[in-house]
């Protein structure tokens, strides 16, 4: 079994990562788009966004639109392994397989024979 990923799992890189993770395979999404989607302060998407890149998690890119500045976001191979994992892990908390110790199908009893 796949175990929770302690970066990913914390609540806003978790959302990060599922919006980076729907975006189809070579695509980038821009970061002022990201942070109006999430609802996130520029500093907060940033700080949450240098730990993911900081882990190989994701990768930016920065080019000019004009004159203005863009940084363009998306998950690198690491990232969609990880996410992957991670994703695994928590299915297998919400649906434990049904052969394994806790979901063999029987009922559970009170002890005195009568289902709970």
């Amino acid at each position: 079994m796949s175990a929770l990923n302690e970066l990913i799992h914390q609540p806003t890189r978790l959302r990060i990562m599922a919006a980076l993770s729907a975006l189809a395979p070579g695509a980038e999404v821009e970061f002022a788009y990201l942070r109006e989607l999430l609802g996130l302060t520029d500093g907060n998407l940033g700080a949450h966004l240098l730990k993911l890149e900081e882990a190989g998690y994701v990768r930016s890119r920065k080019a000019f639109v004009g004159r203005k500045p863009r940084t363009y976001l998306a998950l690198t191979p690491l990232g969609q392994h990880a996410f992957a994992e991670h994703l695994a892990a928590l299915r297998a908390i919400l649906a434990p397989d049904l052969n394994g110790p806790e979901g063999r199908g029987e009922e559970v009893g009170d002890g005195a024979g009568h289902p709970r």
